[in-house]
């Protein structure tokens, strides 16, 4: 009898331990948590490069947060790293996809794609847009978003490209025409272009 009652104690203490590892694990963040979105549309990206029989490489880097430092990160210039700009005229949403040291001239791109009252989108609706990426992540391939592709045309003279997937973590590097081959973007010049320097100042 004593035995019996000993045993059930040691079972009801075992089961408020493991209640306890389970609550402790329910606050504890794993470091791979913050990318669990990433590995989705990493994984959709390898499908279709398989797929397709087209040749790309996967780099792991540090965490950074902006085009300019993904760049830098990899060390290569920012005309070879791509951004990804979400544009939005009246209720439909397309994607620009630029080189990382360029900004978007949004009237010459309403003008070069026919699109009105051009603005760029808010960061609540990107997020819903694309929910297997991080903020900012987003690769530029919008088919898999249901969205429209705008490729400026300075990329054309880049061999290869790179561009963030899913993650702030990883980038992947693939040449342009199999990029462009894939994707069938629309490809016009769009960026605003640097200042020219004037003799005298």
């Amino acid at each position: 009898m004593r035995l019996a009652s000993m045993n059930r104690a040691k079972k009801s203490q075992a089961k408020k331990n493991q209640g306890e590892q389970n609550r402790t694990r329910s606050y504890i963040r794993s470091p791979n948590e913050r990318q669990e979105k990433a590995p989705l549309i990493l994984a959709r990206l390898k499908v279709l490069f398989k797929r397709e029989s087209i040749p790309y490489r996967v780099i792991s880097h540090e965490a950074v947060y902006t085009a300019s430092e993904l760049a830098e990160s990899i060390h290569v210039p920012g005309r070879k790293v791509v951004k990804v700009v979400i544009v939005k005229s009246f209720n439909e949403d397309v994607m620009a996809v630029l080189p990382s040291h360029r900004q978007i001239d949004l009237k010459r791109f309403a003008e070069v794609t026919g699109k009105r009252k051009v603005t760029l989108e808010d960061e609540e609706t990107m997020s819903k847009r694309f929910p297997d990426c991080e903020a900012g992540a987003m690769p530029p391939f919008g088919g898999f978003y249901g969205l429209p592709v705008y490729c400026d045309a300075s990329l054309a003279h880049e061999p290869v490209i790179f561009f963030a997937a899913g993650t702030h973590r990883v980038v992947i590097e693939m040449r342009y025409q199999d990029y462009i081959h894939i994707v069938l973007p629309s490809v016009n010049h769009f960026v605003l272009e640097p200042l020219k320097k004037v003799s005298g100042f």
